[in-house]
């Protein structure tokens, strides 16, 4: 019974004093003013703009719609041929940083596995196939020597 976690008690404090409600209500200070003031003409401006912007877009796409169908036979695959090559552009970005991270987790797994960096690994491995290569080379020189040994006095006789 000593493990058992006990139960939390939670406390709830009041954001307002209980007696006075309406007397501790403050209105909007000076600074909070002048700010509305200044920010309602500026975002009403930028507003018109928008506005000014998409009337200003939406004309423009009405006199270009007969320009835009009269040169299709050149446009459509001009923005095919534009859509492949940004597309083959983000493909080949994708499979490089695929690439990169694949070789980055390999490496981060081969050190946790190995405990040491990989170019010292490869580095000792080197070195004991040297010393593997040159043991192989002695006793095949070896065996090349007494077998011209063996041979050389079967011949003579």
């Amino acid at each position: 019974m000593a493990d058992r976690p006990q139960p939390h008690q939670v406390q709830i404090h009041p954001t307002q004093p209980l007696g006075g409600g309406a007397k501790s209500q403050k209105g909007p200070t000076t600074t909070q003013i002048i700010t509305l003031i200044t920010l309602v003409p500026v975002g009403g401006a930028l507003l018109g703009l928008a506005g000014i912007t998409l009337v200003g877009t939406l004309i423009g796409l009405a006199l270009a719609t007969p320009v835009f169908l009269i040169c299709s036979p050149v446009l459509v695959p001009a923005a095919v041929l534009l859509a492949g090559a940004v597309a083959a552009l983000l493909t080949s970005g994708a499979f490089g940083l695929t690439g990169l991270s694949s070789l980055s987790w390999v490496l981060n797994s081969f050190r946790q596995a190995t405990g040491q960096d990989p170019v010292d690994y490869a580095k000792r491995r080197v070195q004991d196939g040297t010393v593997y290569l040159g043991e192989k080379t002695k006793q095949a020189g070896e065996t090349i020597k007494s077998k011209a040994q063996e041979g050389g006095g079967v011949g003579r006789s």
